[in-house]
């Protein structure tokens, strides 16, 4: 036993001999290490908007300090160790910001260099409208929206870079989504999430030289689509200035409905259209002529049932009213 262990400590020695540093402790040069570090949120901020400073360090007592935060030479802040608030200029202005904190007489001083730049996601559902509908259809179930970035980045002199020669980086429900990134690519086609579940898009823009850096996300959600009937009038068309409500009476010898289906996915093909009369199968298609016969009066009620697939359907249904007298409710399609 003890020739074993006379055996390891002379292995130690040699060890130590041929290579010195072996069994030497590692230091570390921290004269370059930064007493503190500020961070900005958000990181990549828009034009006139306001970012938050907040100072964290690992070698100073941040309870007995104090910071003042100047921009541009004006002072905006001098108090206890806290995030702060600050306004930022237009697109493409740099703005400097100065912080300094005072702990025991010493005090220690980071610059931050902020250029704000303007990006905005435009959400553009694929889904139906009525033509020359001055709204937009909702994001459809089982559908896609296109999502476009409109990128408004100014360089050092201030003039505005090319879109065209911008890079996109997309990141769809925290994945990066490489196929859709890279120069120029400032539209991606995004799948619309499940019912009741929220997708969230968010890309990044940059100039190529990396001195001009943009960023913008948004949240959508999913919803069922909708059926509207409108009157189709044989002189004016399809009175599109207001859908018809619960009930209609008809005036004259016959009146025509037209359907219109809202924020449906077009990407395969364009719902059918399914007309009843009084719960009875009647006919497919965009429209429907009602014509009452005989010299009495009643109801009767209409209904459309929009479908696109197996479970994308929305319905509308109307109470029509016809006649002057209180007897015959027959009516000829």
């Amino acid at each position: 036993m003890r020739g074993n262990l006379v055996s390891i400590l002379f292995a130690i020695l040699f060890v130590g001999l041929l290579f010195p540093g072996a069994v030497r402790a590692q230091s570390f040069d921290l004269t370059n290490v930064d007493p503190f570090t500020v961070s900005m949120s958000p990181q990549n901020p828009a034009p006139y908007s306001q970012v938050t400073l907040s100072v964290v360090s690992a070698s100073l007592t941040l309870t007995n300090a104090t910071m003042m935060v100047s921009m541009a030479g004006t002072q905006v802040y001098s108090g206890n160790i806290q995030p702060v608030t600050v306004t930022l200029g237009g697109p493409g202005v740099l703005t400097t910001i100065t912080v300094t904190i005072s702990v025991n007489g010493t005090k220690y001083t980071q610059t931050l260099s902020v250029r704000p730049q303007d990006v905005v996601l435009v959400a553009e559902p694929v889904s139906s409208a009525p033509v020359l509908y001055p709204g937009e259809p909702l994001v459809p179930l089982d559908g896609n929206v296109r999502v476009v970035a409109v990128a408004n980045l100014k360089d050092t002199s201030g003039k505005t870079i090319d879109p065209s020669l911008l890079s996109y980086a997309w990141t769809v429900d925290g994945t990066q989504i490489a196929s859709a990134s890279g120069i120029g690519k400032e539209t991606i086609m995004v799948a619309s999430p499940l019912e009741y579940r929220e997708r969230d898009v968010s890309v990044t823009v940059e100039s190529q030289d990396t001195n001009a850096v943009g960023s913008a996300d948004l949240s959508f959600t999913a919803q069922a689509p909708t059926m509207r009937i409108y009157q189709n009038d044989p002189l004016l068309g399809i009175l599109y200035d207001h859908s018809l409500g619960t009930g209609y009476t008809i005036i004259g010898t016959e009146t025509s409905f037209y359907a219109v289906p809202f924020s449906y996915p077009i990407t395969n093909s364009n719902p059918v259209l399914q007309w009843f009369l009084n719960g009875a199968s009647a006919q497919t298609g965009g429209s429907i002529t009602l014509r009452p016969t005989g010299s009495g009066r009643g109801t009767a009620s209409i209904s459309v049932v929009g479908t696109s697939d197996d479970y994308t359907k929305a319905a509308s249904s109307l109470l029509v009213s016809f006649g002057n007298q209180s007897s015959g409710n027959l009516f000829g399609l």
